[in-house]
């Protein structure tokens, strides 16, 4: 043993000795502790997973492109027939529509081929020993216990990713415990084994507790007209479809926009990209994952499940986006400048954005709240 690693087994033995009093303090049996503590270990590939994630950016026709394939849908067309009867009973019991279940199973774990081979308790615990989020893995880690203790899943056999997502849908601990069920009633809420049922179930629960409507589209690609306000895009702006129509957005056929309640409108690579008018269900697919690519995907995989054989516009082929570091010398430099983006965390959300599009109009730019090469290197030049 290195002495760096004994250093660090010594300072993880003392941070589990720690945490083993507070998760008594939570409830947690000596019983179950006893059944976890050969999986309460030191794993420093974990730590060298959560430190050398590859940083890439890809603009959302690249993301698409690798997540909405042709043989990602042609799987999921057959999944779909030969899982109809389970699907269909899971959609009539949550009122959630089948092919969404299946876009997230199949985005999540390609329709459960990758369910992930961590051991769960070991990667929340070196997560919650040395990670940038260490409060929230040792919450993350108390709730794997608590399923434990519940009877839901073995110590030895809760698997998942390096992060701790588990199971068919990749729910963190703290949602199994909160959206997972029994559908097959058999007693356990089982996400992790070949059988899907509960996996599937538990998507739909999620979704509709997060108030699904069922039956309606998650949005469509429009067309924006000459002149479109690009302060107006965004998650956080929801219009009245009526005041969009009356702007001149329209569908990809150039006729006016379906009605489904307030919507807002996405340019998730800024002007020169595609264009969405995205309904109130997208909004609920970004409480399973906040990224507006994700959503995207997911919609657009549900959509060619269903049988559609649109594509979306492509983007210009030499746009791409920031990435995460990229993204926060941006934030640094914007609130230097007198933009003030709240925070430097390298992801974008809404008080970025309008820092963003407040610096782009006062240089001359579209305000489309998306972050180029050329943006930042504009700012590092004048700084």
């Amino acid at each position: 043993m290195t002495e760096a690693l004994g250093d660090a087994k010594k300072s993880f033995d003392q941070w589990l000795d720690g945490y083993i009093a507070e998760a008594t303090q939570s409830g947690i049996s000596q019983e179950t502790l006893q059944h976890a503590m050969p999986y309460l270990i030191l794993d420093p590939g974990i730590h060298e997973r959560q430190s050398n994630q590859s940083e890439f950016a890809l603009n959302i026709s690249q993301y698409l492109d690798r997540v909405v394939t042709v043989e990602r849908v042609s799987k999921g067309r057959a999944t779909f027939r030969n899982q109809r009867q389970i699907l269909n009973d899971i959609a009539e019991t949550y009122h959630v529509d089948p092919q969404v279940i299946l876009a997230i199973w199949g985005v999540e774990t390609d329709y459960g081929r990758i369910r992930g081979e961590h051991s769960v308790l070991t990667a929340l615990a070196n997560l919650a020993h040395d990670g940038h989020r260490a409060a929230f893995f040792e919450s993350e880690l108390t709730s794997a216990l608590s399923i434990v203790e519940q009877g839901h899943a073995d110590a030895a056999t809760m698997e998942g990713s390096w992060a701790g997502a588990m199971g068919h849908g990749q729910f963190m601990p703290s949602s199994f415990l909160s959206f997972a069920v029994d559908h097959d009633k058999d007693g356990k809420c089982d996400i992790w084994s070949k059988d899907p049922t509960d996996g599937l179930a538990s998507i739909a629960n999620y979704l509709a507790r997060h108030d699904w409507h069922e039956s309606q589209p998650w949005g469509i690609e429009v067309l924006l007209p000459d002149g479109f306000d690009f302060t107006l895009t965004g998650p956080e702006h929801r219009l009245p479809i009526a005041e969009l129509n009356g702007m001149g957005v329209r569908t990809m056929d150039e006729t006016t926009l379906p009605d489904y309640g307030d919507a807002s409108v996405l340019c998730p690579s800024g002007a020169t990209g595609p264009a969405f008018v995205v309904n109130h269900n997208f909004h609920v697919i970004l409480t399973y994952n906040r990224a507006e690519a994700y959503g995207i995907a997911v919609g657009h995989l549900s959509d060619r499940l269903a049988g559609s054989r649109a594509k979306i516009t492509p983007c210009p082929e030499d746009l791409t986006p920031l990435t995460r570091s990229q993204m926060a010398e941006l934030q640094t430099r914007l609130t230097k400048v007198g933009f003030d983006t709240q925070g430097a965390d390298g992801f974008t959300g809404p008080n970025t954005r309008t820092a963003l599009r407040a610096y782009q109009n006062e240089v001359g730019l579209i305000p489309d709240g998306f972050a180029t090469r050329a943006l930042l290197d504009g700012l590092l030049q004048n700084a």
